[in-house]
């Protein structure tokens, strides 16, 4: 028997088709996605991808339901964009001078007036 194709990632309606009918196949080519993916971002970043991937698996994997776990990645999610320490955090620190201080180093100029020429 040979393997079902491997759907588009953006292909809902062909991805809900393969659950329902070959589970395991579903798994092999969700896994097989995701590992590309992984593998066409920058080598720098993708030990980091690949331990959120497996973060991401143990939420699928302990979670009573889909549901649950949906929800439990939500939440990490929404953590990481604006939890403490996370993205807007880091970009209100970026772009307001003062806001945390000791984060950045204070630098002392005397200010000179311009004369204007006449």
């Amino acid at each position: 028997m040979t393997e079902p194709a491997t759907p588009a990632p953006q292909d809902f309606d062909e991805w809900a088709k393969l659950a329902a009918t070959d589970l395991p196949a579903f798994e092999t080519q969700r896994k097989r996605v995701i590992e590309a993916a992984i593998r066409q971002a920058p080598t720098c970043k993708q030990q980091r991808l690949r331990c959120l991937q497996w973060k991401l698996e143990q939420i699928r994997n302990t979670a009573r339901t889909p549901m649950v776990a949906c929800l439990r990645m939500n939440r990490m999610l929404w953590d990481a964009l604006a939890g403490d320490g996370g993205l807007l955090a880091r970009l209100h620190e970026a772009t307001c001078d003062g806001a945390h201080p000791g984060n950045h180093r204070a630098t002392k100029a005397k200010i000179i007036p311009l004369e204007r020429h006449r």
